[in-house]
Protein backbone atom coordinates (compact mmCIF):
# COMPACT_ATOMS: atom_id res chain seq x y z
CA UNK A 1 0.00 0.00 0.00
CA UNK A 2 1.00 3.12 -0.69
CA UNK A 3 2.34 5.37 2.50
CA UNK A 4 -0.64 7.99 2.30
CA UNK A 5 -3.02 5.19 2.90
CA UNK A 6 -2.11 4.21 6.59
CA UNK A 7 -6.42 4.46 8.10
CA UNK A 8 -6.88 5.05 11.92
CA UNK A 9 -6.43 2.34 14.06
CA UNK A 10 -9.45 1.51 16.57
CA UNK A 11 -8.58 3.26 19.61
CA UNK A 12 -5.74 5.43 18.18
CA UNK A 13 -4.63 8.74 17.29
CA UNK A 14 -4.79 9.24 12.97
CA UNK A 15 -1.41 7.89 11.95
CA UNK A 16 0.20 11.10 10.31
CA UNK A 17 2.86 11.03 8.22
CA UNK A 18 5.24 12.78 11.21
CA UNK A 19 8.75 12.95 9.71
CA UNK A 20 11.97 13.06 12.25
CA UNK A 21 13.94 15.73 10.14
CA UNK A 22 17.66 14.62 11.15
CA UNK A 23 19.83 16.43 9.09
CA UNK A 24 20.12 20.29 10.07
CA UNK A 25 18.61 19.54 13.58
CA UNK A 26 22.77 18.72 14.50
CA UNK A 27 24.24 21.66 13.00
CA UNK A 28 24.77 23.42 15.49
CA UNK A 29 27.83 26.06 15.57
CA UNK A 30 30.06 25.25 17.89
CA UNK A 31 30.67 22.12 15.95
CA UNK A 32 32.61 24.89 14.16
CA UNK A 33 34.76 25.23 16.78
CA UNK A 34 36.89 22.45 15.33
CA UNK A 35 38.98 23.57 12.57
CA UNK A 36 38.83 20.44 10.34
CA UNK A 37 35.06 20.14 10.84
CA UNK A 38 33.35 18.11 7.82
CA UNK A 39 29.85 18.48 8.25
CA UNK A 40 27.32 15.79 7.22
CA UNK A 41 30.24 13.61 6.95
CA UNK A 42 31.56 10.03 8.87
CA UNK A 43 34.50 12.85 10.25
CA UNK A 44 34.87 11.72 13.90
CA UNK A 45 34.20 14.69 14.99
CA UNK A 46 31.17 15.12 13.44
CA UNK A 47 30.02 11.41 13.93
CA UNK A 48 30.63 12.02 17.74
CA UNK A 49 27.96 14.76 17.91
CA UNK A 50 25.47 12.80 16.06
CA UNK A 51 25.93 9.94 18.08
CA UNK A 52 25.76 11.85 21.56
CA UNK A 53 22.47 13.56 19.90
CA UNK A 54 20.95 10.81 18.72
CA UNK A 55 21.49 8.80 22.22
CA UNK A 56 19.55 11.83 23.77
CA UNK A 57 16.48 11.85 20.59
CA UNK A 58 16.17 8.26 20.01
CA UNK A 59 15.14 7.62 23.49
CA UNK A 60 12.32 10.57 23.29
CA UNK A 61 10.93 8.86 20.07
CA UNK A 62 11.46 5.16 20.24
CA UNK A 63 8.57 5.01 22.02
CA UNK A 64 6.48 7.66 19.69
CA UNK A 65 7.00 5.06 17.21
CA UNK A 66 3.28 3.51 15.52
CA UNK A 67 4.47 0.06 16.78
CA UNK A 68 4.61 1.01 19.91
CA UNK A 69 1.33 2.94 20.21
CA UNK A 70 2.57 6.42 18.85
CA UNK A 71 2.14 8.98 15.93
CA UNK A 72 5.28 8.04 14.13
CA UNK A 73 4.90 6.15 10.88
CA UNK A 74 8.26 6.73 9.29
CA UNK A 75 11.96 8.39 9.97
CA UNK A 76 13.28 10.42 7.22
CA UNK A 77 17.41 9.12 7.55
CA UNK A 78 18.72 12.64 6.04
CA UNK A 79 17.43 15.49 3.76
CA UNK A 80 18.56 15.99 0.24
CA UNK A 81 21.79 14.72 0.82
CA UNK A 82 22.36 13.27 -2.53
CA UNK A 83 23.05 17.40 -3.72
CA UNK A 84 25.80 17.34 -1.15
CA UNK A 85 27.22 13.84 -1.45
CA UNK A 86 30.03 14.32 0.11
CA UNK A 87 30.65 11.09 1.52
CA UNK A 88 29.34 7.66 0.62
CA UNK A 89 30.09 5.90 4.20
CA UNK A 90 27.69 8.81 5.65
CA UNK A 91 24.15 7.71 4.66
CA UNK A 92 25.36 3.79 5.56
CA UNK A 93 25.84 4.97 9.16
CA UNK A 94 23.25 7.85 9.79
CA UNK A 95 20.98 4.87 9.03
CA UNK A 96 22.62 2.26 11.36
CA UNK A 97 22.68 4.79 14.16
CA UNK A 98 18.93 4.98 13.63
CA UNK A 99 18.34 0.98 13.86
CA UNK A 100 20.48 0.62 16.70
CA UNK A 101 18.79 2.84 18.61
CA UNK A 102 15.59 1.25 18.20
CA UNK A 103 14.00 2.83 15.29
CA UNK A 104 11.45 0.01 13.75
CA UNK A 105 9.16 2.58 11.66
CA UNK A 106 9.70 2.94 7.53
CA UNK A 107 13.14 5.07 6.72
CA UNK A 108 13.04 7.33 3.70
CA UNK A 109 15.35 9.54 1.47
CA UNK A 110 14.25 12.73 0.34
CA UNK A 111 15.92 14.17 -2.47
CA UNK A 112 15.61 16.45 -5.89
CA UNK A 113 16.12 16.01 -9.53
CA UNK A 114 20.04 17.21 -8.83
CA UNK A 115 20.48 14.38 -6.04
CA UNK A 116 18.31 11.47 -6.25
CA UNK A 117 20.43 9.27 -8.23
CA UNK A 118 23.24 9.39 -5.88
CA UNK A 119 20.80 9.95 -2.26
CA UNK A 120 19.57 6.35 -2.36
CA UNK A 121 20.60 4.09 0.65
CA UNK A 122 20.46 -0.05 0.57
CA UNK A 123 17.04 -0.89 2.54
CA UNK A 124 15.68 2.77 2.74
CA UNK A 125 12.83 3.89 0.33
CA UNK A 126 13.61 7.06 -1.89
CA UNK A 127 11.09 9.75 -2.24
CA UNK A 128 11.32 12.82 -4.80
CA UNK A 129 11.09 16.79 -3.84
CA UNK A 130 9.27 19.03 -6.62
CA UNK A 131 7.45 22.08 -7.61
CA UNK A 132 6.17 21.11 -11.94
CA UNK A 133 3.98 18.79 -13.68
CA UNK A 134 7.33 18.92 -16.00
CA UNK A 135 9.45 17.36 -13.86
CA UNK A 136 7.02 14.60 -12.06
CA UNK A 137 7.16 12.24 -15.15
CA UNK A 138 11.01 12.22 -15.23
CA UNK A 139 11.23 11.95 -11.66
CA UNK A 140 8.95 9.41 -11.05
CA UNK A 141 10.81 7.35 -13.61
CA UNK A 142 14.29 8.08 -12.50
CA UNK A 143 12.67 7.05 -8.90
CA UNK A 144 11.62 3.50 -10.51
CA UNK A 145 15.07 3.05 -12.23
CA UNK A 146 16.94 3.23 -8.78
CA UNK A 147 14.47 1.39 -6.55
CA UNK A 148 12.16 -0.74 -9.00
CA UNK A 149 8.74 -1.15 -8.21
CA UNK A 150 8.30 0.53 -4.40
CA UNK A 151 5.44 2.55 -3.25
CA UNK A 152 5.66 6.62 -4.77
CA UNK A 153 5.72 9.72 -2.39
CA UNK A 154 6.50 13.30 -3.57
CA UNK A 155 8.06 14.12 0.17
CA UNK A 156 8.46 17.99 -0.64
CA UNK A 157 5.90 19.34 -3.02
CA UNK A 158 7.02 23.02 -2.81
CA UNK A 159 4.07 25.35 -3.26
CA UNK A 160 5.98 28.41 -3.34
CA UNK A 161 9.89 29.21 -2.48
CA UNK A 162 12.18 30.93 -0.52
CA UNK A 163 13.09 34.33 -0.65
CA UNK A 164 16.48 36.55 -0.38
CA UNK A 165 17.26 39.79 0.76
CA UNK A 166 17.50 42.03 -2.70
CA UNK A 167 14.99 39.69 -4.39
CA UNK A 168 11.73 39.26 -5.35
CA UNK A 169 8.38 37.46 -3.03
CA UNK A 170 8.46 34.10 -4.95
CA UNK A 171 4.94 33.20 -5.79
CA UNK A 172 3.10 29.94 -7.28
CA UNK A 173 -0.36 30.36 -8.82
CA UNK A 174 -2.89 28.45 -6.94
CA UNK A 175 -4.38 26.62 -10.20
CA UNK A 176 -1.04 25.26 -10.90
CA UNK A 177 -0.81 23.92 -7.19
CA UNK A 178 -4.12 22.26 -7.72
CA UNK A 179 -2.87 20.77 -11.31
CA UNK A 180 0.18 19.31 -10.15
CA UNK A 181 -1.21 17.88 -6.90
CA UNK A 182 -3.57 16.55 -9.02
CA UNK A 183 -1.22 15.07 -11.40
CA UNK A 184 0.50 13.59 -8.72
CA UNK A 185 -2.27 11.82 -7.05
CA UNK A 186 -3.60 10.85 -10.13
CA UNK A 187 0.03 9.10 -10.88
CA UNK A 188 -0.77 6.62 -7.60
CA UNK A 189 2.19 8.55 -5.09
CA UNK A 190 1.47 9.77 -1.87
CA UNK A 191 2.18 13.59 -1.26
CA UNK A 192 3.78 16.04 1.38
CA UNK A 193 2.97 19.85 0.81
CA UNK A 194 5.95 21.56 1.66
CA UNK A 195 4.71 24.02 2.97
CA UNK A 196 1.54 23.50 3.99
CA UNK A 197 1.45 26.24 6.70
CA UNK A 198 3.80 29.05 6.30
CA UNK A 199 6.31 30.68 9.24
CA UNK A 200 8.72 33.08 10.37
CA UNK A 201 12.53 32.88 11.09
CA UNK A 202 12.30 35.05 14.23
CA UNK A 203 15.33 35.84 15.95
CA UNK A 204 18.67 35.45 13.70
CA UNK A 205 17.50 31.82 12.62
CA UNK A 206 17.02 32.46 9.29
CA UNK A 207 19.05 30.49 6.99
CA UNK A 208 21.06 30.73 3.27
CA UNK A 209 21.83 29.78 0.14
CA UNK A 210 25.48 29.76 -1.46
CA UNK A 211 26.37 28.73 -4.89
CA UNK A 212 27.75 31.31 -7.24
CA UNK A 213 26.53 33.88 -4.88
CA UNK A 214 25.54 34.09 -1.02
CA UNK A 215 22.00 34.83 -0.76
CA UNK A 216 20.46 35.09 3.46
CA UNK A 217 16.45 34.02 3.52
CA UNK A 218 14.36 37.01 4.46
CA UNK A 219 12.74 36.77 8.06
CA UNK A 220 9.35 35.85 6.66
CA UNK A 221 9.46 32.05 5.72
CA UNK A 222 5.42 32.90 4.39
CA UNK A 223 6.84 30.59 1.34
CA UNK A 224 3.47 31.43 -0.60
CA UNK A 225 2.59 28.48 0.99
CA UNK A 226 -1.58 26.83 1.58
CA UNK A 227 -2.01 29.05 4.86
CA UNK A 228 0.13 31.70 5.22
CA UNK A 229 2.72 33.05 7.46
CA UNK A 230 -0.20 34.56 10.67
CA UNK A 231 -1.79 31.04 9.88
CA UNK A 232 -4.73 32.98 6.87
CA UNK A 233 -6.25 30.88 4.47
CA UNK A 234 -5.38 31.24 0.75
CA UNK A 235 -6.34 30.49 -2.42
CA UNK A 236 -4.40 28.26 -2.60
CA UNK A 237 -6.11 26.78 0.55
CA UNK A 238 -9.47 26.38 -0.99
CA UNK A 239 -8.92 24.82 -3.85
CA UNK A 240 -6.83 21.90 -2.27
CA UNK A 241 -9.73 21.58 0.47
CA UNK A 242 -11.91 21.19 -2.55
CA UNK A 243 -9.72 18.62 -4.15
CA UNK A 244 -9.00 16.93 -1.30
CA UNK A 245 -12.65 17.21 0.09
CA UNK A 246 -13.67 15.24 -2.95
CA UNK A 247 -11.09 12.71 -2.75
CA UNK A 248 -12.76 11.85 0.60
CA UNK A 249 -16.43 11.18 -0.18
CA UNK A 250 -17.94 12.39 2.92
CA UNK A 251 -18.49 16.04 3.94
CA UNK A 252 -15.92 18.10 5.28
CA UNK A 253 -16.10 20.52 8.95
CA UNK A 254 -16.19 23.99 8.28
CA UNK A 255 -12.26 25.40 8.85
CA UNK A 256 -11.63 26.87 12.43
CA UNK A 257 -12.11 31.11 12.47
CA UNK A 258 -9.02 32.89 11.74
CA UNK A 259 -7.52 35.03 14.21
CA UNK A 260 -8.37 38.53 14.14
CA UNK A 261 -5.63 40.89 12.75
CA UNK A 262 -5.56 44.69 14.51
CA UNK A 263 -3.45 47.47 13.23
CA UNK A 264 -2.60 49.49 16.30
CA UNK A 265 -1.13 53.24 16.44
CA UNK A 266 2.09 54.06 15.34
CA UNK A 267 4.93 53.69 17.80
CA UNK A 268 6.97 56.81 18.68
CA UNK A 269 10.45 55.46 20.23
CA UNK A 270 11.96 58.96 22.21
CA UNK A 271 13.84 57.14 23.82
CA UNK A 272 18.02 55.96 22.63
CA UNK A 273 21.26 54.53 23.67
CA UNK A 274 23.88 54.78 20.87
CA UNK A 275 25.77 51.09 20.70
CA UNK A 276 29.26 53.45 21.35
CA UNK A 277 27.55 54.08 24.78
CA UNK A 278 25.75 50.86 25.39
CA UNK A 279 29.74 49.10 25.09
CA UNK A 280 29.65 50.11 28.81
CA UNK A 281 26.72 48.25 30.29
CA UNK A 282 28.30 45.10 28.50
CA UNK A 283 30.55 42.22 29.70
CA UNK A 284 34.29 43.32 29.28
CA UNK A 285 35.56 42.63 26.01
CA UNK A 286 37.52 39.31 25.29
CA UNK A 287 41.12 40.58 24.28
CA UNK A 288 43.15 38.97 21.81
CA UNK A 289 46.57 39.06 19.45
CA UNK A 290 44.53 37.82 16.45
CA UNK A 291 40.59 38.50 15.54
CA UNK A 292 38.62 35.26 16.66
CA UNK A 293 35.47 33.77 14.43
CA UNK A 294 32.31 34.00 15.90
CA UNK A 295 32.06 30.48 17.08
CA UNK A 296 34.96 30.00 19.14
CA UNK A 297 34.86 33.06 21.20
CA UNK A 298 35.32 32.11 25.03
CA UNK A 299 31.02 32.95 25.39
CA UNK A 300 27.88 31.04 26.78
CA UNK A 301 30.12 28.29 28.75
CA UNK A 302 32.41 27.69 26.59
CA UNK A 303 29.92 27.16 23.06
CA UNK A 304 31.03 29.96 21.35
CA UNK A 305 28.22 33.09 19.64
CA UNK A 306 25.71 31.22 17.63
CA UNK A 307 23.96 34.39 15.92
CA UNK A 308 23.76 38.10 16.10
CA UNK A 309 26.42 40.62 15.85
CA UNK A 310 30.20 40.88 17.06
CA UNK A 311 32.20 43.84 17.64
CA UNK A 312 36.04 44.17 16.83
CA UNK A 313 38.19 47.03 17.81
CA UNK A 314 41.96 47.51 17.72
CA UNK A 315 43.88 50.95 17.39
CA UNK A 316 45.22 51.32 14.22
CA UNK A 317 48.11 54.74 13.75
CA UNK A 318 48.02 54.88 9.32
CA UNK A 319 45.49 55.03 6.65
CA UNK A 320 45.56 52.69 4.13
CA UNK A 321 43.71 50.04 2.19
CA UNK A 322 42.21 47.48 4.62
CA UNK A 323 41.30 44.27 4.08
CA UNK A 324 40.20 40.71 5.12
CA UNK A 325 37.75 37.70 4.98
CA UNK A 326 34.22 39.12 7.13
CA UNK A 327 31.58 36.77 7.31
CA UNK A 328 28.49 37.84 6.91
CA UNK A 329 28.75 41.77 6.69
CA UNK A 330 30.92 43.70 8.63
CA UNK A 331 30.53 48.24 8.88
CA UNK A 332 33.49 49.54 9.60
CA UNK A 333 34.52 52.70 11.49
CA UNK A 334 37.02 55.01 12.31
CA UNK A 335 36.58 56.10 15.77
CA UNK A 336 32.96 56.07 15.74
CA UNK A 337 32.04 57.17 12.32
CA UNK A 338 30.93 54.62 9.23
CA UNK A 339 33.04 54.58 6.19
CA UNK A 340 31.69 51.62 4.51
CA UNK A 341 31.15 47.84 4.40
CA UNK A 342 33.03 44.54 4.20
CA UNK A 343 31.30 41.27 2.88
CA UNK A 344 31.63 38.67 0.06
CA UNK A 345 32.00 40.60 -3.06
CA UNK A 346 33.93 43.59 -1.16
CA UNK A 347 36.72 42.82 0.36
CA UNK A 348 38.32 46.05 1.11
CA UNK A 349 37.85 49.37 2.27
CA UNK A 350 40.51 52.46 2.22
CA UNK A 351 41.06 54.03 5.47
CA UNK A 352 41.58 57.79 5.88
CA UNK A 353 44.14 59.67 6.82
CA UNK A 354 43.76 60.84 10.48
CA UNK A 355 46.07 62.50 13.01
CA UNK A 356 47.36 60.17 15.72
CA UNK A 357 46.34 56.91 17.21
CA UNK A 358 42.96 55.83 15.80
CA UNK A 359 40.21 53.33 17.17
CA UNK A 360 39.36 50.90 14.05
CA UNK A 361 35.91 49.02 14.83
CA UNK A 362 34.43 46.57 12.92
CA UNK A 363 30.46 45.86 13.74
CA UNK A 364 29.93 42.06 11.88
CA UNK A 365 26.77 40.48 11.13
CA UNK A 366 26.10 36.62 11.42
CA UNK A 367 23.46 36.57 8.15
CA UNK A 368 22.07 33.55 8.33
CA UNK A 369 24.51 30.03 7.89
CA UNK A 370 24.60 28.29 4.17
CA UNK A 371 21.78 25.38 4.73
CA UNK A 372 21.71 24.57 0.79
CA UNK A 373 24.66 24.64 -1.37
CA UNK A 374 28.35 24.33 -1.67
CA UNK A 375 29.51 25.84 1.24
CA UNK A 376 28.66 24.88 4.67
CA UNK A 377 31.98 23.64 5.79
CA UNK A 378 32.64 27.29 5.21
CA UNK A 379 30.14 29.14 7.52
CA UNK A 380 31.94 30.47 10.05
CA UNK A 381 31.37 34.00 11.14
CA UNK A 382 33.06 37.59 12.49
CA UNK A 383 36.23 37.72 11.07
CA UNK A 384 38.19 34.95 10.11
CA UNK A 385 41.56 35.00 9.62
CA UNK A 386 43.93 38.29 9.96
CA UNK A 387 42.81 41.76 9.21
CA UNK A 388 45.27 43.35 7.31
CA UNK A 389 46.14 46.84 7.13
CA UNK A 390 48.60 47.47 4.06
CA UNK A 391 49.09 43.77 4.15
CA UNK A 392 50.34 44.24 7.57
CA UNK A 393 48.45 42.00 10.33
CA UNK A 394 46.80 43.91 12.43
CA UNK A 395 47.12 42.87 16.31
CA UNK A 396 45.84 43.38 19.94
CA UNK A 397 41.70 43.38 19.24
CA UNK A 398 39.06 44.08 21.53
CA UNK A 399 35.74 41.74 20.92
CA UNK A 400 32.60 42.01 22.13
CA UNK A 401 29.64 39.45 21.46
CA UNK A 402 26.64 40.80 20.76
CA UNK A 403 24.41 38.17 20.58
CA UNK A 404 21.20 40.53 21.77
CA UNK A 405 19.45 37.44 23.53
CA UNK A 406 16.94 38.68 26.13
CA UNK A 407 19.37 38.89 28.78
CA UNK A 408 21.57 41.53 26.45
CA UNK A 409 18.87 43.97 27.24
CA UNK A 410 18.41 43.29 30.58
CA UNK A 411 21.40 45.55 31.18
CA UNK A 412 20.20 48.83 29.85
CA UNK A 413 17.92 50.27 32.66
CA UNK A 414 15.73 52.86 32.65
CA UNK A 415 18.67 55.35 33.47
CA UNK A 416 20.58 54.35 30.85
CA UNK A 417 18.22 55.49 27.95
CA UNK A 418 18.13 59.61 27.36
CA UNK A 419 16.20 61.00 24.39
CA UNK A 420 16.91 61.36 20.85
CA UNK A 421 19.29 63.64 19.71
CA UNK A 422 18.55 66.09 16.51
CA UNK A 423 21.93 63.60 14.93
CA UNK A 424 21.82 60.38 16.50
CA UNK A 425 25.40 58.81 16.46
CA UNK A 426 24.49 54.93 14.86
CA UNK A 427 24.21 51.98 15.07
CA UNK A 428 22.09 52.64 18.02
CA UNK A 429 19.13 51.37 20.18
CA UNK A 430 15.24 53.24 20.31
CA UNK A 431 12.90 52.68 22.73
CA UNK A 432 9.15 52.90 22.78
CA UNK A 433 6.00 51.62 24.34
CA UNK A 434 3.03 49.69 21.57
CA UNK A 435 -0.13 50.61 24.24
CA UNK A 436 -2.95 47.95 23.42
CA UNK A 437 -6.55 48.10 25.09
CA UNK A 438 -8.37 45.94 25.45
CA UNK A 439 -6.88 42.50 24.47
CA UNK A 440 -4.21 41.74 21.98
CA UNK A 441 -4.23 40.46 18.52
CA UNK A 442 -1.34 39.69 15.69
CA UNK A 443 -0.49 42.66 14.13
CA UNK A 444 2.14 43.56 11.62
CA UNK A 445 5.32 46.25 11.79
CA UNK A 446 6.59 48.09 9.01
CA UNK A 447 10.03 50.41 9.08
CA UNK A 448 9.24 52.79 6.57
CA UNK A 449 12.24 55.29 7.18
CA UNK A 450 14.47 52.91 8.16
CA UNK A 451 17.38 50.72 6.69
CA UNK A 452 18.41 47.59 8.03
CA UNK A 453 18.02 45.90 11.90
CA UNK A 454 15.99 44.29 14.25
CA UNK A 455 12.99 44.62 16.17
CA UNK A 456 12.53 43.34 19.34
CA UNK A 457 8.87 43.72 20.96
CA UNK A 458 9.05 42.36 25.01
CA UNK A 459 12.47 40.55 25.01
CA UNK A 460 11.13 38.55 21.43
CA UNK A 461 13.18 39.02 18.33
CA UNK A 462 10.91 39.55 15.49
CA UNK A 463 13.81 39.19 13.41
CA UNK A 464 15.61 41.37 10.66
CA UNK A 465 14.23 43.75 8.66
CA UNK A 466 15.93 45.68 5.15
CA UNK A 467 14.67 48.37 3.62
CA UNK A 468 16.73 46.74 0.10
CA UNK A 469 13.40 44.40 0.12
CA UNK A 470 11.53 42.54 -0.42
CA UNK A 471 9.65 41.65 2.40
CA UNK A 472 8.71 45.28 4.16
CA UNK A 473 6.35 43.76 7.10
CA UNK A 474 7.22 42.09 10.02
CA UNK A 475 4.72 39.40 12.04
CA UNK A 476 3.84 40.43 15.68
CA UNK A 477 1.58 37.34 17.46
CA UNK A 478 -0.59 38.60 19.73
CA UNK A 479 0.62 36.12 21.91
CA UNK A 480 3.49 38.34 22.41
CA UNK A 481 1.39 41.41 23.67
CA UNK A 482 0.42 42.38 26.43
CA UNK A 483 -2.79 44.31 27.27
CA UNK A 484 -1.29 48.03 28.08
CA UNK A 485 2.38 48.92 27.72
CA UNK A 486 4.47 47.30 24.99
CA UNK A 487 8.10 47.56 24.89
CA UNK A 488 9.35 47.91 21.77
CA UNK A 489 13.10 48.16 20.97
CA UNK A 490 14.51 48.77 17.45
CA UNK A 491 18.31 48.09 16.90
CA UNK A 492 19.28 50.34 13.54
CA UNK A 493 22.27 49.86 12.17
CA UNK A 494 22.71 52.63 9.38
CA UNK A 495 19.81 55.02 9.40
CA UNK A 496 16.70 55.71 11.64
CA UNK A 497 13.11 56.16 10.99
CA UNK A 498 10.23 58.29 12.45
CA UNK A 499 8.19 55.92 14.07
CA UNK A 500 7.40 51.93 13.53
CA UNK A 501 3.98 51.44 12.31
CA UNK A 502 1.51 48.64 12.53
CA UNK A 503 -0.76 47.25 9.73
CA UNK A 504 -3.23 44.72 9.80
CA UNK A 505 -2.01 43.05 6.25
CA UNK A 506 1.37 41.78 5.74
CA UNK A 507 3.41 43.41 2.80
CA UNK A 508 5.90 40.33 1.75
CA UNK A 509 7.31 42.65 -1.37
CA UNK A 510 6.94 42.60 -5.36
CA UNK A 511 5.52 39.48 -6.17
CA UNK A 512 7.41 36.86 -8.65
CA UNK A 513 6.03 34.21 -10.12
CA UNK A 514 7.60 30.56 -10.35
CA UNK A 515 7.83 29.16 -13.26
Amino acid sequence: MSIGSLRRRPGRTLGVLLLVLLSFLVLRSWLLQDPGMKLRTTYQGFTEAVDLYFDHLMSRVVPLQYKHGGPIIAVQVENEYGSYNRDPAYMPYIKKALEDRGIIELLLTSDNKDGLQKGVVHGVLATINLQSQQELQSLTTSLLSVQGNQPKMVMEYWTGWFDSWGGPHNILDSSEVLDTVSAITNAGSSINLYMFHGGTNFGFINGAMHFNDYKSDVTSYDYDAVLTEAGDYTAKYGKLRDFFGSLSGASLPPPPDLLPKTAYEPVALPFYLSLWDALQYMEKPIKSEKPINMENLPVNDGNGQAFGYTLYETTIASSGVLHGCVRDRGQVFVNTVSIGFLDYKTTEIVIPLTQGYTVLRILVENRGRVNYGNNIDDQRKGLIGDLYLNNSPLKNFRIYSLDMKKSFFQRFSADKWSPVPEAPALPAFFLGVLSILPSPSDTFLKLEGWEKGVVFVNGHNLGRYWNIGPQETLYLPGAWLNSGANQVIVFEETMAGPMVQSTDTPNLGRNQYLH
